[in-house]
């Protein structure tokens, strides 16, 4: 498989794969050519190794934990009256997009690994192992990252309903 057939089949893929771990469309899709870009050169070599998508997904991966490590200075949190004005449940057919925003907020706010196993267990439907070898980690160390973040993620819903409840 050439580079250019991967792209016309794969790239849509790659893309909401990048999307669901950064939480930003447009991170991802910098953070996607910045791993094809890398990927290109070796290409024969990584095709030569098997199933190219597996192996783009890590660089995807280690691209994006890069880039939380060299960037975390530089994220300017939304101001907690945003962030409420946007989750406000509504009477209409849009409450699904703002509780989808609300959980793609919550899921933002995790540490980037915890993020990381959210997306490889419930977006890609990994098991413990797989994620351990992408993340280069223990299975036990994935099951205590997913627990905390499970655990978060109750306590921002948990949180956001008593503030709702409030008003």
């Amino acid at each position: 498989m050439t580079f250019d057939e991967f792209l016309d089949r794969r790239l849509p893929a790659l893309l909401r794969y990048a999307t669901v771990i950064t939480c930003d469309p447009h991170l991802a899709e910098d953070i996607v050519q910045e791993a094809l870009v890398r990927a290109h050169g070796r290409w024969a070599r990584i095709v030569a190794g098997g199933e190219p998508e597996p192996y783009l997904k890590r660089v995807v991966l280690n691209a994006f934990l890069s880039w939380r490590r060299r960037r975390a200075a530089r994220v300017v949190p939304l101001a907690d009256a945003d962030l409420e004005a946007q989750t406000r449940p509504v009477a209409d057919p849009a409450r699904g997009v703002v509780e989808r925003d609300a959980l793609l907020r919550q899921i933002a706010a995790l540490p980037p690994r915890q993020r990381a196993v959210i997306a490889l267990r419930f977006y890609e439907d990994n098991s413990d192992a797989e994620i351990a070898a992408l993340l280069g980690c223990s299975e036990a160390t994935v099951r205590s990252h997913c627990s905390r973040a499970l655990l978060a993620l109750r306590a921002m819903n948990q949180l956001q309903e008593a503030t709702h409840d409030h008003r």
